[in-house]
């Protein structure tokens, strides 16, 4: 297990220098050693001030991603659920929104980090009410619940852009988030991202093992001392929190919540406690190549993040939807 946990971290190490080297214009792993190294020419101040807490930043957000759809996988008990498809991100995206376009008289940090994550909690409780009225959905009922709220969120958030926004800055910053994208932050808010990470991390695996003994079924897991209901309602909670972060820092970026923890599976196992972090490092490995790419293809311009997930991502969920079908 050690040995994979290694790979996983140079797997991840790989993406990094990638991303860090890609851009529009790319720079050489000499220029990089330059710039680490305390070069003082342009170029390298820029790979130090901008790019590098930009890579760090993306790979961040993707571990956030990667822990949420661990999270959301483990409690629906269902390997398409995703933070995108649930309406998670949605609903963090419509706080976010309410937050930069209605004066509330609130610091701007901390009503966005709120609203985020209330928007992403109540948007989660509205699909698992609509699909099952907290009973445990099939598939079916789980993605058309799902793909119903995301449509609701998304004419919503439109609704409130067109009504409270006057062609201000906020509004090409909502219009962002909605396209996914990371911005460069600084020192303080890198350090924030990191931390709440870690504190994700640590919820996480303190849910891991509840969350495997949900696997087993209501029956079973009560039989072991787990309230089904209530550890369902704490789990979901922490995995909203986690979105709504990653939404706040990186917009709308879809499917990595869906592939990350898939790959964890096959590559470490089904246990928890072992799957939170590799789902981590894949979902900081996948986001963090993606937003090279994004960076990368059309320079000058930039692509959003989420097209280039959404690209990726989606006929990996068409093929995950079409071997269930098929089962």
């Amino acid at each position: 297990m050690t040995g994979r946990f290694l790979l996983l971290a140079a797997a991840l190490a790989a993406a990094l220098l990638f991303a860090t080297i890609a851009g529009h214009d790319w720079a050489s792993p000499a220029r990089l050693a330059s710039a680490l190294a305390g070069a003082q020419d342009m170029e390298s101040r820029l790979l130090l001030v901008w790019r590098i807490p930009r890579v760090l930043a993306a790979a961040l957000v993707g571990a956030l991603l990667g822990l949420g759809g661990a999270i959301f996988q483990g409690v629906f008990r269902n390997p398409l659920a995703e933070p995108y498809l649930l309406g998670a991100s949605g609903g963090a995206a419509i706080g976010a929104t309410i937050a930069l376009l209605v004066p509330l008289g609130l610091p701007g940090g901390p009503a966005l980090a709120a609203l985020s994550f209330l928007g992403a909690w109540g948007a989660t409780w509205l699909v698992l009410v609509v699909s099952g009225l907290h009973g445990r959905p099939d598939t079916a009922g789980l993605l058309l619940a799902g793909v119903a709220v995301a449509a609701m969120l998304g004419a919503l958030r439109s609704f409130l852009m067109l009504a409270l926004s006057d062609d201000t800055v906020n509004l090409q910053v909502v219009l962002s988030w909605t396209l996914g994208g990371i911005q460069t932050p600084d020192l303080a808010g890198l350090l924030l991202l990191a931390g709440l990470v870690a504190a994700g991390l640590l919820f996480a695996i303190r849910l891991a093992h509840g969350l495997d003994l949900l696997g087993l079924g209501d029956e079973q897991a009560f039989a072991f001392g787990l309230d089904p209901a209530r550890f369902a309602r704490r789990a979901v909670l922490v995995g909203a929190a986690v979105v709504a972060a990653a939404v706040a820092f990186g917009g709308l970026v879809a499917f990595i919540g869906l592939i990350a923890p898939h790959l964890a599976r096959w590559w470490i196992g089904l246990r928890h406690r072992a799957l939170m972090p590799a789902s981590a490092l894949i979902g900081a490995a996948l986001v963090a190549v993606c937003d090279g790419i994004a960076r990368a293809v059309l320079p000058p311009a930039e692509i959003p993040l989420g097209l280039v997930t959404a690209l990726i991502g989606g006929p990996f969920f068409l093929l995950l939807l079409a071997r269930r079908l098929r089962a």
